[in-house]
């Protein structure tokens, strides 16, 4: 056997499946954020803590799971899972991530379609709303630092986020753009290009481990046309048997099956998220299918944006409210309740299909070092999309009103400061002390600032 010095590995003892499964349940529990809380959360865990995978084989995945439609932490963790062990692992993985949220806007989407105007609803969200956007600010800071390295990628996040911030450009088009500008970079200057490298080393100067090193996993995995041919089917079935059995069934123009069918194609173009896709959502929720009233998707919104789990579990939240406005015989709650669970399964089933059927192909092209300096501008790319999202919610968070400015193909949105909610910047401003100067767990400051925030808030309206 290599020692590590020739095979620039480190023997480590195989990972225990179920000691697997209890860190991706802790990873979901702790999975609040939006992408780059929960991102951040993952290398904190998977990277710093357990060291079950390197630097660059994390930040390879990253770049895969950002080209995809559909949550790319949801996806990065499938990946992971896969890597560690195998088909089931990703399963676990990427099931866990969804499930506490799941959970959580199902209760939620009962609590809200029963009692729309709950204060005490409100008041949880208030406090968590806020320390949510610290989390992000937080997430955002780690994510930049390890990712932006040289100066074209700092010039590539900046022109990333000018394009979505200014210009609304689709995000699939800043993404083409950045592999292209990192594809021509390294080749014409790969020192200041080649990001992700096969192998760094530590401060302490020993080498980092390039690979998942795991033998009952997926490190070593050799991808095959058959093989890809067999996952295709199977997990295109997986995902068309439900829409199939509801045309047969319930006919093509029921509710379950209008959600199923609608939130298919969505799950093929989200690209960029919950936020790339929003408006779109909410213009055929609520114009075309009338599944929601004007103003509630924010309201599903907020529930995504303070649970666990990726954004896009909004979607949940619409087909809660279509099923339940558009009950049968099963009645409202129980419509509800399952439209849920339709619209969740036509959302998630095909990021297992991205995942399976791409991971081995893009395992072996890991050592293609002007595809690695493609990812690693996607990367730099991607760190101003993010930044475009942190003050997106920011502005939503810190002020009751918006305008938008237009001018020269440009968009900005401008807050009239005199709407602005000076709890919620205290609240989130604490939090992103607490986070980075005492380093304050994620759990403990959103269990405080749900508590202040909620006493804030309901002693508000008892005041009016």
């Amino acid at each position: 056997m290599n020692s590590p010095a020739n095979s620039g590995s480190v023997e480590q003892t195989p990972i225990p499946f179920s000691e697997g499964v209890r860190v991706w349940a802790r990873v979901a529990v702790l999975s609040f954020g939006g992408p780059a809380g929960q991102i951040a959360v993952m290398h904190r865990i998977l990277v710093d803590e357990k060291r079950w995978i390197g630097e660059n084989r994390f930040l390879h995945a990253l770049n895969y799971c950002m080209l995809l439609p559909g949550p790319e932490a949801m996806q990065l963790a499938t990946y992971i899972g896969w890597l560690l062990h195998g088909v089931r692992g990703g399963l676990v993985a990427g099931c866990l991530f969804v499930l506490p949220g799941f959970l959580s806007i199902m209760a939620l989407s009962v609590l809200y379609a029963s009692f729309q105007e709950a204060s005490f609803v409100q008041a949880i969200f208030f406090g968590i709303k806020a320390a949510v956007l610290a989390i992000v600010i937080e997430a955002l800071l780690r994510i930049g630092k390890r990712a932006l390295k040289t100066w074209p990628m700092y010039l590539i996040a900046a022109a990333a986020f000018v394009a979505i911030f200014a210009f609304d450009a689709p995000f699939p088009l800043i993404i083409a753009a950045a592999a292209l500008v990192g594809f021509l970079g390294g080749h014409f200057d790969p020192a200041r290009f080649l990001v992700i490298r096969a192998r760094e080393t530590t401060e302490d100067g020993e080498s980092e481990p390039e690979a998942v090193l795991h033998t009952g996993g997926m490190a070593k995995a050799q991808p095959t046309w058959r093989g890809a041919v067999r996952t295709a089917l199977i997990w295109g079935s997986i995902w068309a048997a439900p829409i199939i059995a509801l045309i047969l069934l319930v006919g093509p123009n029921h509710v379950f099956t209008e959600l199923a069918v609608f939130f298919s194609k969505l799950a093929v173009v989200t690209f960029g998220g919950a936020y790339a896709v929003l408006a779109y959502m909410a213009q055929e929720a609520v114009q075309t299918h009338g599944w929601l009233a004007p103003g509630e998707m924010l309201d599903g919104l907020g529930m995504a944006e303070t649970t666990p789990g990726p954004l896009i579990q909004v979607v949940q939240f619409v087909g809660f409210m279509g099923g339940y406005r558009e009950a049968d015989m099963l009645g409202p709650v129980a419509s509800g309740i399952a439209a849920s669970v339709i619209v969740t399964w036509v959302t998630f089933v095909p990021c297992f299909l991205w995942i399976f059927l791409g991971a081995p192909f893009i395992e072996k092209l890991r050592g293609v070092k002007l595809l690695t300096a493609a990812l690693s501008a996607v990367t730099a790319a991607v760190v101003g999309v993010i930044l475009n999202l942190a003050i997106w919610f920011a502005l939503h968070v810190a002020f009751a009103r918006l305008d938008e400015v237009r001018g020269y193909g440009a968009r900005l949105l401008v807050p009239d400061f005199a709407t602005i909610d000076v709890a919620s910047v205290v609240i989130a401003a604490a939090a992103l002390i607490a986070m980075l100067r005492f380093k304050i767990g994620m759990l403990l400051v959103l269990f405080v600032s749900a508590l202040i925030g909620s006493l804030y808030y309901l002693a508000m309206m008892a005041g009016t």
